[in-house]
């Protein structure tokens, strides 16, 4: 039980969302409208409950909102960690591993990402876990590069231009077929390696991608309900 309902008690039994509901839904709205979107009013209307019933489970908004923060972090900054350290043959197999993370919105998503760092302009919270995230996601990239030999300020280079200049393909709002960034992977992993890849360091994140190639990320925006 979560702290805000056991100082509430427990919701009476015809409450028809839950303390995930809540959740998912500031969680789309977050991504499709930005933080101004997160209010009570229009997540109780969304999901067909009194906003009362919102209070069963979190003292105010503001508590949501951390939780958001928690819930971006474990999709977006834990899927880049987790993927770092996955286990691979060669230091292009390990990169191609991080790359899941760019083809796979369940994996990572950029508009809840975005939505996050454009909350982080107006709010010293939302800075606080952003600046945190980029440091964790950068880290672990760099870990990578020097399990496989690279020193470290070499390492950090590399990690850097990887991760930023992912953020700034997102950034600049860029649709590529999946086939024509398939076609490029080798040579992004040459530049960001240094080390030409061999077909077996592919293969694995090829298949990964074409599965994934119709995923789509939620739009920031959303015009109606």
């Amino acid at each position: 039980m979560t702290p805000e309902a056991s100082l509430a008690g427990a919701p009476p039994g015809n409450v028809k969302a839950t303390r995930d509901d809540w959740l998912d839904a500031a969680m789309s709205a977050l991504a499709r409208r930005g933080i101004a979107g997160v209010t009570v009013l229009d997540l109780s209307e969304r999901l067909g409950v009194s906003r009362s019933s919102f209070y069963w489970y979190f003292k105010n908004r503001d508590r949501l909102l951390d939780e958001l923060l928690r819930r971006w972090e474990g999709l977006n900054t834990h899927s880049i960690v987790r993927q770092s350290q996955a286990p691979a043959a060669s230091i292009n197999e390990a990169v191609c591993n991080v790359f899941r993370c760019w083809v796979d919105p369940d994996l990572f998503s950029p508009r809840l990402d975005f939505a996050v760092r454009e909350w982080a302009r107006r709010s010293e919270t939302a800075r606080r876990a952003l600046d945190r995230s980029d440091g964790e996601r950068t880290a672990a990239i760099r870990a990578m590069f020097m399990r496989y030999g690279y020193p470290f300020e070499d390492a950090l280079v590399r990690a850097r231009v990887l991760y930023y200049m992912q953020i700034g393909y997102y950034a600049l709002d860029i649709k590529e077929p999946m086939e024509a960034r398939l076609k490029l992977t080798p040579h992004y992993l040459q530049t960001f390696t240094g080390v030409a890849p061999r077909d077996e360091d592919l293969a694995s994140f090829r298949a990964y991608a074409m599965l994934h190639a119709g995923a789509q990320d939620p739009p920031m925006v959303e015009t109606g309900r």
